[in-house]
């Protein structure tokens, strides 16, 4: 399938003016004939859910384009999160395929394709890609189709089914007397995280809706929505304000005072929290998770939640498995018990589960969240982005330091960034480059897999230090674009 638009870390990613109807349905298609190939598609149902993007509802228009040319039924779930439509798609054992671009810009969108037991990993992605579809060009008129009427009317039952599982397992009332503030912006949970909230107890207040799409990214917080927190925080003196990315699959959590939490530390409060044995994240997560020792087994693995689910599932001598990302999603892989109730799994990126799950951690341990921070170890990790950075470019520069001879790649990385950062003592080319320097910082840097920028994340044992040295980071990488 040659066109502009690719698998990323998770799903198709492009501009909205190659994702044609004519490539969306020749996706869709393709990955239905991968499904039958695997015989993984016994049931002739598929479902199709989509976020608030602009361009969301003709491409998930072209997806059931696609299905029903293929002879299956389709079950539209609207405009739901992705937790909520995986989880629809393994309750029922159907396919399910969500149009999102999860936190990427409005002129840009994607597919999510789940199997009936969740995700496509990245060997299904090589299996969709070696599909030659026939289309059906009697569909289209050019690059479009002839219909914008595929969609049947819509379905709550994914929303439902994820509204009552956590209404569901936690206790009645569990949030009684605690005041949250929802950021809605455009996240397409904006009103159900509502109804979760309030069905818990709490006290909720909706802030900042929007009526256009904002790319919220849970690893490059904009200046803005800084500053919102924690007006709002001192303004209502909230408990804390939650949020999601664009699908909901990402969370944003503050603590008491308005201050926005590392999703990869808010994994570990999530994992303590449900007694987790073994965990999963990327190489790109906070070192705290292994330094707080509450985990038997922790696996690193390549930044995608395609890489995540292969590790939980290549795990076999723990009870409970989970994993999550530096952007906060929580994947679930086996069930959990608490008071009594289970949990069921969801092998996918949740948002949802991390803020219930904080809250009730810090009511269990009777502390604020900020305090539940301070029980963790003193690791602190910022991040950032440059923008429509060539990945071409990227792949170049870092394979500089990427040769497999420390010395060399040491001089190299030091050249890099004119000798303004401490040497290199290790490196770590999982993903990207991450880099170990001698007082036990680390700069890791790697290609976005979704759009052309190019990421910075850095780790120190104080926040200050961590953000300066981003900064630093950010102000050189700059200058390698001219």
């Amino acid at each position: 399938m040659k066109n502009k638009v690719k698998f990323g870390t998770s799903g198709i990613r492009g501009l909205v003016n190659d994702m044609t109807d004519k490539v969306c349905y020749a996706y869709t298609l393709s990955f239905l004939e991968y499904l039958q190939s695997i015989d993984a598609i016994a049931d002739h149902t598929v479902a199709i859910g989509g976020d608030l993007r602009n361009s969301t509802p003709r491409i998930m228009n072209a997806v059931a384009a696609a299905v029903v040319d293929a002879g299956y039924q389709v079950v539209n779930c609207g405009l739901v999160p992705t937790p909520a439509l995986t989880l629809y798609g393994i309750n029922q054992n159907i396919a399910s395929i969500m149009v999102t671009g999860s936190h990427i810009p409005d002129d840009r969108n994607g597919i999510k394709f789940n199997k009936p037991d969740g995700e496509v990993l990245k060997q299904d992605e090589q299996g969709i890609l070696a599909q030659e579809p026939k289309l059906n060009e009697a569909l289209f008129v050019g690059e479009s189709l002839h219909r914008s009427n595929y969609l049947p009317a819509v379905n709550r039952i994914a929303e439902q089914q994820y509204v009552a599982r956590y209404i569901d397992f936690f206790a009645k009332n569990a949030l009684a007397g605690m005041e949250i503030g929802v950021y809605q912006h455009s996240s397409v949970a904006r009103d159900l995280f509502i109804t979760v909230l309030s069905g818990l107890g709490a006290e909720v207040l909706p802030l900042g809706r929007s009526e256009y799409f904002i790319s919220v990214d849970t690893e490059a917080i904009r200046a803005e929505d800084v500053v919102l927190a924690k007006e709002w925080s001192a303004q209502y003196d909230l408990d804390c304000i939650v949020s999601t990315d664009g699908d909901a699959d990402r969370p944003l959590i503050s603590d008491e005072h308005g201050e926005w939490l590392r999703g990869d530390v808010a994994g570990i409060l999530v994992a303590r929290f449900l007694q987790i044995d073994a965990i999963v994240t990327p190489v790109s997560s906070n070192s705290a998770v292994e330094k707080c020792a509450s985990f038997s087994q922790v696996v690193r693995t390549k930044i995608g939640s395609p890489y995540v689910i292969s590790a939980m599932q290549s795990i076999v001598d723990a009870q409970k498995i989970a994993g999550y990302e530096a952007n906060g999603g929580f994947l679930l892989n086996t069930s959990v018990a608490l008071s009594g109730k289970q949990l069921t799994a969801l092998p996918t990126r949740d948002a949802v589960i991390v803020a219930l799950c904080i809250l009730l951690a810090a009511r269990q341990e009777n502390d604020s969240i900020s305090q539940l921070l301070k029980a963790l170890p003193e690791r602190y990790t910022y991040s950032d982005r440059i923008k429509d950075f060539p990945s071409e470019l990227s792949q170049s520069i870092l394979a500089g330091i990427q040769t497999g001879q420390l010395d060399q790649d040491a001089t190299a990385f030091a050249q890099l960034f004119s000798g303004q950062i401490e040497q290199a003592v290790a490196f770590d080319s999982t993903d990207g480059v991450r880099i170990t320097l001698a007082n036990n910082d680390v700069v890791h840097i790697r290609g976005s897999g979704n759009a052309p920028e190019l990421r910075c994340y850095t780790e120190a044992d104080s926040y200050s230090r961590a953000k300066a040295l981003n900064k630093l980071c950010i102000q050189k990488m700059l200058g390698w674009k001219d």
